[in-house]
């Protein structure tokens, strides 16, 4: 790749400067050359950071896709805008990665998917799980079809203690839920991908605010305040897919549990199965016996070398800008992300009306 990119920000809080800054600074052929938040003092620390000399920093993000020297948006705002400010950028000739969940809602990730076939332009979504190294290993045993016919599988997001208290983390309006939308969404789309199904059937759900009610709690970043505590701690999803295959997904950020793993998911087919319970483990039968293959995904085992191994986040970066650049597909499809929305709403419907949802 030779051309220079040039990329927009949208959005320059956590998730702006702890992933996708970094790691698109770390791209020779990338440029960012505009950065917007609604509170601007924000969009002019990461522009002075991040930013070209001559970076433009912008409070209103139509001003910003005015600007036809942009290629590249990225939308890392709340949860509740991302459909908005996604299509706006894609009927401005952008390409864009918006940051996960796709949109709130399927009726706004079905707009985002319409609006990128009615531009042309390419649309991602920042799922970054898959390009850690267990999951770019075990997709390719899936693909080898090692596993053989996968027909049960979990997808884990479970949290003993960590709820983020900062931001609109906690706003239902603002995010759309809590650790469901938020961590859980990661997992499904991994069990989803690994599976390569993305035809639901049926689903159930329940969600819970057993514990967001507790005062001075224990938790990874100071206690919560209960009364700005609007969404589930925990939610549980029971998915059925057309072909009979069914999928668990379990998501909290506030769980009475010691069985603690994020983004990970389970698999059981016809021939082995796998986990990213304890590392990835391989699981099967061979000439009579059980085995369990523990894969050593370490790149050093030499003193005082650990090896040059390119972090997710730069991964994700890196193919997502190559996919511009050379006309190709995003590894994360937006249809893909639309079924993940799909079934994070069933859930939560579900669990409001204590019926299933059918597909």
């Amino acid at each position: 790749m030779t051309r220079k990119v040039k990329v927009g920000i949208i959005g320059c809080g956590g998730i702006a400067n702890g992933k996708h800054l970094p790691s698109l600074s770390r791209l020779e052929q990338v440029e960012l050359v505009a950065f917007c938040d609604i509170e601007v003092e924000k969009a002019l620390k990461a522009s002075e950071k991040y930013g070209t000399s001559d970076a433009a920093v912008y409070k209103d993000y139509g001003e910003l896709l005015k600007d036809s020297s942009i290629e590249v948006v990225h939308v890392c705002t709340p949860n509740a805008s991302h459909a908005e400010i996604t299509v706006a950028a894609l009927e401005a000739g952008k390409h864009v990665m918006c940051e996960k969940p796709m949109a709130i809602n399927s009726e706004e990730a079905k707009l985002m998917v319409e609006a990128a076939k009615r531009t042309g332009k390419k649309l991602t979504i920042g799922y970054q799980n898959r390009f850690r190294q267990d999951s770019q290993y075990l997709k390719k045993v899936c693909e080898q079809g090692d596993l053989g016919e996968v027909y049960y599988a979990k997808a884990h997001a479970i949290r003993r203690r960590a709820v983020p208290t900062w931001g609109v983390f906690l706003d239902e309006e603002q995010q759309g839920g809590g650790p469901l939308i938020d961590i859980g969404t990661h997992a499904l789309d991994l069990t989803l991908w690994m599976m390569n199904n993305y035809k639901p059937k049926a689903v159930m759900g329940s969600t819970f605010h057993k514990l967001s009610q507790n005062k001075e709690a224990a938790n990874a970043w100071g206690p919560w305040d209960p009364e700005k505590f609007t969404v589930e701690d925990s939610a549980f999803g029971f998915v059925t897919m057309e072909n009979g295959a069914t999928i668990v997904l379990e998501s909290s950020w506030a769980l009475n549990t010691l069985d603690e793993g994020e983004a990970k998911c389970s698999l059981s087919g016809t021939k082995a199965g796998a986990d990213m319970r304890d590392g990835l483990r391989i699981n099967g039968e061979a000439f009579g016996k059980l085995y369990t293959k523990q894969i050593a995904l370490g790149a050093g085992g030499v003193a005082f070398y650990d090896g040059n191994v390119e972090s997710d986040a730069d991964m994700e970066a890196r193919l997502w800008i190559e996919a511009v650049v050379n006309d190709t597909e995003p590894l994360v499809k937006p249809e893909q992300a639309l079924v993940v929305t799909q079934i994070l709403e069933a859930i939560y419907e579900s669990s409001k009306t204590g019926k299933a949802v059918y597909f």
